[in-house]
């Protein structure tokens, strides 16, 4: 089991080897295998960036990221344009469904919401605008449609995944069908393998929630 130190320092690593972060304006705090980021970053998209070169990490269970998004200058829009930029993406988004949407935008912080036949759908929503210049971050309150289910073959379905992505690790994990919940438990190695086991039960069709009992070993 990595120590604190060992924890930090292979996060500062993993964040000074991302193209995307500039890792000399974040701090690492590393105990117990949850990692918490301070310092600033010059826009959502490396915040998020940073995010997830923190979870790859052998080792970490958790992720704090509590950066703050600093603008420079030449990135600062007023609401009104990214609105507008917002509204764009969404329409030229091939994934995302046109005319369930609405948006509105308060001091560079994007709200979405509305509905969405998946969380893939709502997930690209999320990613259209998470890149535009002048958002400082997005609340995604989309909802998603939750049609009837064949519990089996969703079950069925998602192991299946499982073993195309991690084959070593999917027979540490159960899949369990509660109506349109799923839910996980069992063992990972990392915070990584994680988010893409949440990930394989949401692409499953008509789930509208994952409860992730996931357990990350030490």
């Amino acid at each position: 089991m990595k120590t604190g130190k060992q924890l930090q320092r292979d996060v500062l690593d993993e964040l000074q080897y991302e193209p995307s972060v500039d890792a000399s304006k974040i701090g690492v705090i590393a105990h117990n295998g949850i990692v918490s980021l301070t310092g600033t970053v010059a826009s959502y998209a490396e915040q998020n960036a940073a995010t997830h070169a923190a979870e790859r990490i052998a080792g970490v269970k958790a992720v704090a990221n509590e950066t703050k998004v600093e603008l420079p200058f030449m990135h600062q829009r007023d609401d009104a344009d990214i609105a507008q930029a917002v509204l764009n993406a969404l329409k030229w988004h091939i994934w995302v469904p046109q005319d369930t949407i609405k948006v509105s935008v308060e001091r560079g912080w994007v709200t979405l919401e509305g509905t969405a036949n998946s969380k893939f759908q709502r997930t690209s929503a999320d990613d259209a605008v998470r890149y535009l210049t002048g958002v400082k971050g997005v609340i995604n309150l989309i909802s998603v449609k939750q049609p009837a289910i064949n519990p089996s073959e969703v079950k069925l379905k998602i192991e299946s995944a499982l073993r195309r992505a991690t084959e070593l690790e999917a027979a540490h994990i159960n899949v369990e069908i509660q109506g349109n919940k799923v839910v996980l438990r069992g063992n990972v190695r990392s915070s990584a393998e994680r988010s893409d086991a949440e990930r394989a039960a949401w692409a499953a069709p008509g789930v509208g929630q994952v409860e992730d009992n996931l357990t990350i070993a030490a």
